[in-house]
């Protein structure tokens, strides 16, 4: 699916990431990036199924699965208009946009991550996975203590407050966990994973690893996995 020339669109939009150029080589990206993408989400699609029958693969280049190339500049200081790598989320079945609790991969010159988690949820979500982890703090403790957590991912990420969240105690055991605004397990590689035949496999491998997370964060907002 993904091929060298992935990596050669993308060092050459890094040098010109201007609306002229992106236009006249428009067709490279087609063929160099959505394209590949698009088969790659294909091909994850039945293996996503047997994970869970809640989470959506949609291959089509828009609307679907495979995020736009095209950045929101609006409250930005950096106001180059394209992104210098491309993503997909397969998000759950209820929701509607990128905070919506889903398996993830991110693809540039530089790294290839993927994994699952939620990603700055609305703040009554958020409240709801913080209230889930005081009520069942050994459930939590136990995916944070997997062997296959750490192998995969090293630990639960996320950016969090400075502070503890209003009305949760400082000093309970899993406040760093608290204070996150995100959730997620994300596996790093090099960027030339995506070149390899076991690519697809290593994905779903990685997803499976991170299920007992998203089932947290699914039973957590009251929703099926």
């Amino acid at each position: 699916m993904f091929a060298p020339k992935f990596f050669d669109f993308y060092q050459a939009l890094a040098k010109n990431n201007n609306r002229d150029w992106f236009n006249e080589h428009k067709p490279d990206y087609q063929q160099a990036v959505a394209q590949p993408m698009c088969a790659f989400i294909d091909a994850m699609a039945p293996r996503l199924k047997k994970i869970s029958p809640h989470f959506i693969a949609d291959s089509r280049p828009h609307g679907g699965s495979m995020f736009r190339i095209y950045r929101d500049v609006r409250f930005s200081k950096d106001k180059r208009p394209y992104k210098l790598h491309a993503a997909c989320q397969f998000r759950h079945e209820l929701g509607k946009d990128a905070h919506t609790v889903g398996f993830y991969v991110h693809i540039s010159t530089e790294e290839a991550v993927f994994g699952g988690g939620i990603w700055l949820p609305p703040n009554d979500e958020l409240q709801k996975i913080r209230n889930t982890i005081v009520d069942n703090p050994h459930a939590w403790r136990q995916i944070k203590s997997s062997r296959t957590v750490k192998k995969y991912f090293g630990g639960i990420g996320g950016d969090g407050l400075k502070r503890p969240p209003r009305g949760f105690d400082a000093e309970h055991e899993h406040i760093e966990d608290l204070k996150r605004k995100s959730f997620f397990l994300m596996r790093r590689e090099p960027p030339e994973i995506i070149l390899d035949d076991g690519f697809v496999g290593e994905v779903e491998k990685t997803f499976r690893a991170a299920k007992p997370l998203m089932e947290y964060i699914c039973y957590a907002q009251d929703i099926e996995i």
